[in-house]
């Protein structure tokens, strides 16, 4: 007999193959047909827990952003580390190449993949903003940082840091090196704190 699942384990076993499926041919060479042949299911099956193909990408990007989102803040949320740390520590969790794996990143960055690619950077943006506001916030509170716009730096800095690493895999370790030094600088003058107060706690992390 068919063994009858519970509703979201079912829904998740959907995303993990949409995900496979859409990072190895790509969104638009994906049917639904191979969807469903690779998930072993129904197209009601399918269609019960997401109304298009749309929408499961939906799914997969909103399932990727929470798991990626929800490490930055419960480090964000760690009130035991210094504010600085918390900020190097946040970042550094947003490291999608460690989450799923350097293959899987690099078929995100193909041509195929340009929606699925845009989605999770708009979603990153908009549930990290409100983190790493914060974050800034406290560290004004402590006389680290100096704007009166916390939010619209923090918003400035994650669309460069977007622009900026996006292409990291592509470079030698002497550019990446460069364009992270240079990254940090500009974040410092934007935030209005110390010259080389965040060199030393992101660095390390962020060459990782």
């Amino acid at each position: 007999m068919r063994t009858v699942k519970e509703a979201e384990v079912r829904k998740g076993e959907i995303l993990d193959v949409a995900e496979l499926l859409f990072t190895q041919k790509g969104f638009d060479n994906t049917s639904t047909a191979d969807i469903l042949e690779k998930a072993g299911i129904a197209r009601g099956t399918l269609y019960y827990h997401f109304k298009s193909k749309e929408a499961v990408l939906d799914g997969v990007i909103e399932r990727l952003t929470e798991q990626t989102v929800g490490r930055a803040k419960a480090i964000a949320d760690d009130g035991s580390l210094p504010v600085l740390e918390r900020l190097a520590l946040s970042a550094s969790a947003l490291n999608l190449t460690g989450a799923l794996g350097d293959e899987i990143m690099e078929q995100i960055h193909r041509p195929q993949n340009a929606l699925m690619h845009q989605k999770i950077q708009n979603m990153m943006l908009t549930e990290l903003t409100p983190i790493f506001t914060g974050l800034i916030l406290e560290g004004i509170e402590q006389g680290i940082f100096h704007t009166e716009y916390a939010d619209g730096a923090v918003e400035m800095i994650l669309l460069y840091a977007n622009v900026a690493f996006d292409d990291l895999m592509e470079q030698s370790e002497e550019q990446k090196l460069r364009r992270i030094r240079g990254f940090i600088c500009n974040v410092e003058k934007l935030l209005g704190c110390e010259s080389g107060l965040l060199g030393q706690t992101f660095m390390k992390l962020l060459m990782k």
